[in-house]
């Protein structure tokens, strides 16, 4: 949760009635500094019982806390709460923490876009992944501060920052990494299923009304595109836009087979009112049919050609990924 999504941090407000009030992560922040502040006086007892009712209250309605660090001079936390769903939550109160301390605010907000982007964009271990990895960055960005409250240095501090900007450099890595592998395998899907109902409603015409000359070439044309994303991708050459949400990305792959397709019958067709003639080693019409569908299968690689215009369309509707410029060829 960023700064700017906080609300104003105050006392908790009393419970009505017996019903206890729900508890924001600013409210436990305060609530856990109260307790800090206590230990050595005469309420440490109530002040402790109190910050652990409150933690109850908290995980009731938000989930468990399953990583936290709590500043111990300072009113700033961060924590990852593993949801009911179960999903990871990233909660972020330091307000407090970084006044005048302009870069570590810069860096906690890159792990909030970091946190943000991994839930909503990963799945499975690299989400849980990637998301410990920022709770981790978080809590030594905070520690740092922590520790400047109580013995200032600054030149140590912004060296000390300098090192964590260098590490969730490094965090974000993953993330493109882990996201692009994903992005790529939903794109491979959509490929794939455009490309079996191409074959298969093409071997059924053929076999029901004929015409090879059509029918055919489609399919190899849809064939060809699939060989050549499966080349770009083993060649490490493709990169899949990731922050635009599954499902395009499936219509994005979907689209590929449909372009060698397409581009497979205008080959067919030009052939077919002489536009274009093929040597062929033989006379016969299998040669000049085979022949038509090497061709038409090298013309599906042309669906390479329709990148930049999907990839600008792309770039024009989504946000960057944090401190990246990905070239997308999707």
């Amino acid at each position: 949760m960023s700064d700017a999504a906080l609300p104003a941090v105050g006392e908790p407000p009393i419970a009505a009635l017996g019903t206890p009030p729900p508890v924001t992560f600013p409210e436990l922040v305060y609530a856990h500094q109260r307790w800090r502040r206590s230990l050595r006086g005469p309420n440490g007892d109530a002040a402790e019982t109190a910050f652990h009712d409150a933690v109850a209250r908290f995980e009731e309605q938000h989930g468990r806390i399953v990583h936290a660090y709590w500043c111990s001079r300072i009113e700033s936390a961060v924590a990852l709460i593993r949801t009911a769903t179960p999903r990871l939550k990233f909660h972020r109160a330091s307000d407090w923490a970084t006044k005048g301390e302009p870069s570590a605010a810069a860096q906690l907000h890159r792990c909030d876009e970091l946190a943000i982007r991994a839930e909503h964009v990963l799945t499975g271990l690299r989400r849980r992944v990637c998301m410990q990895l920022a709770m981790t960055a978080a809590a030594h960005v905070l520690s740092l501060v922590d520790d400047r409250a109580a013995h200032p240095d600054e030149a140590h501090t912004k060296s000390a920052v300098e090192q964590e900007k260098a590490r969730l450099d490094e965090v974000e890595a993953y993330y493109r990494e882990a996201a692009n592998g994903q992005a790529q395998m939903v794109y491979f899907a959509g490929m794939a299923a455009a490309a079996a109902l191409l074959t298969g409603v093409g071997t059924l015409l053929w076999i029901a009304v004929g015409q090879r000359n059509v029918l055919g070439p489609l399919i190899a044309g849809a064939i060809g595109a699939v060989v050549s994303v499966l080349q770009r991708i083993n060649s490490g050459t493709f990169d899949v836009e990731y922050d635009v949400g599954r499902g395009y990305v499936f219509f994005l792959g979907a689209l590929r087979p449909a372009i060698g397709a397409v581009f497979g019958l205008a080959i067919s067709f030009a052939v077919t009112g002489g536009l274009l003639n093929l040597p062929t080693v033989g006379k016969g019409s299998e040669a000049k049919f085979a022949a038509l569908l090497v061709v038409t299968f090298f013309s599906g690689f042309s669906e390479r050609w329709a990148q930049d215009t999907i990839a600008a369309s792309v770039n024009g509707a989504k946000p960057k990924t944090p401190r990246s410029s990905p070239n997308p060829s999707a």
